[in-house]
């Protein structure tokens, strides 16, 4: 839950000139997620731009498989590949892996960790040559 700030991406046409991306995530009474993913339009100081969706768990055993929807009744996988052991930054892809977020709880990210994340995003089959770092304030 929180705010996690997006630190690469693969490119998808509905984040397309985005910047400064943020995701809130909070949890309902009905135990689902409500997620708010924000974002700067061309520049830091663009228009804002946000999306609202909800999330639900979907494997209750690890809490790593989530359903995201941002226009019901379609849902999507939403899967935690990768975890700092502090929560310190987060990796979310998709069983096709056409979808891949590298997220943190800060702007930026040490240049080790970022490696070290990119490294077993490899060995999970990811084609991390197609992320494209975000532009956040202070990067």
């Amino acid at each position: 839950m929180g705010t996690w700030y997006e630190i690469a991406s693969f490119p998808q046409s509905f984040q397309r000139g985005c910047t400064a991306t943020t995701a809130t995530y909070t949890i309902r009474p009905d135990d689902q997620i409500d997620v708010l993913n924000r974002c700067r339009e061309g520049s830091l100081d663009g228009k804002e731009k946000s999306a609202k969706g909800r999330a639900r768990v979907v494997d209750r055993s690890t809490n790593a498989k989530l359903e995201v929807s941002f226009f019901r009744p379609f849902w999507g996988d939403y899967w935690s590949v990768d975890l700092g052991s502090d929560y310190e930054y987060a990796t979310v892809g998709h069983p096709s892996r056409d979808y891949l977020w590298i997220l943190s709880r800060t702007p930026t990210m040490d240049g080790a960790v970022y490696e070290g994340i990119l490294g077993r995003l490899r060995d999970q089959g990811y084609e991390v040559e197609r992320l494209v770092q975000t532009l956040q304030p202070g990067s």
